[in-house]
């Protein structure tokens, strides 16, 4: 038996992404509202009855605020600014600045750019 509880965030940002084609809409600059979910899991309830404590993941909200909402993703993330990449920067963000306990029960990290699309950063075992 597993717990799972996830929280979803939002922040808007630009971006374009190299080596797809001039006829790629995607090669150009644009802009996406995105979303982001945290996911942590758990095999039992903490003595409150939580996986994690949705207020602790308030920082997520901060460094999104701060760090990449209204941003060129480009300038902010290495490496190609896919939402894939951006699902695997965010998920390490969380793992070295969430509490211990919180981190240690993160899974994974959803990024989507539109309403139809999601990427997921999942570390293997």
């Amino acid at each position: 038996m597993t717990f799972a509880v996830s929280k979803r965030f939002e922040f808007s940002a630009s971006h374009l992404l190299a080596g797809l084609g001039d006829d790629h809409p995607c090669s150009r600059l644009h802009g996406h509202n995105y979303r982001v979910e945290v996911v942590a899991e758990a095999p039992d309830l903490d003595d409150r009855g939580f996986v994690v404590d949705y207020h602790d993941f308030g920082p997520v909200a901060d460094m999104l605020r701060t760090t990449l909402d209204h941003r060129h993703l480009n300038d902010v993330v290495p490496g190609q600014p896919s939402a894939e990449r951006l699902a695997w920067w965010i998920y390490e963000w969380c793992k070295s600045h969430l509490p211990g306990d919180v981190a240690g029960r993160l899974v994974a990290v959803r990024v989507s750019e539109t309403p139809r699309t999601w990427a997921e950063y999942r570390p293997g075992p």
